[in-house]
């Protein structure tokens, strides 16, 4: 069984300013089983997009949330990060999104899987 949204959102901004990091609420969505979207600005002011990896990239037996890179994400400067997240909003809006700056430009998530669907 998974954690609820909100209880996961809350845990991960709690670890990233534990660590040294900066993390916010940036848009809040559905408590119970709303998709997870995190942005990492880096030192040099562009970003990285972290989204909920496709089923198909997870193991059946996996209960933890796991993340990817999104495909666009080369680090991305603030306007295109913005568009990005309007259109994952207008296509889900339930979906969260938490804001992270760190100098080292980490993303403080366990499990980053590589590949697309």
């Amino acid at each position: 069984m998974r954690l609820r949204s909100d209880i996961w959102v809350s845990a991960y901004i709690r670890r990233v300013n534990l660590e040294g990091a900066f993390a916010a609420l940036q848009r809040r969505g559905a408590a119970e089983a709303g998709a997870i979207c995190i942005t990492v600005e880096g030192p040099d002011g562009t970003f990285d997009l972290y989204v909920p990896a496709p089923q198909s990239l997870v193991a059946d037996d996996v209960t933890d949330r796991r993340f990817r890179r999104h495909p666009a994400s080369a680090p991305l400067d603030a306007p295109a990060i913005a568009a990005i997240l309007e259109r994952e909003t207008r296509f889900d809006p339930d979906i969260w999104i938490v804001a992270v700056e760190d100098r080292g430009r980490r993303s403080f998530l366990e499990d980053v899987v590589d590949g697309d669907a």
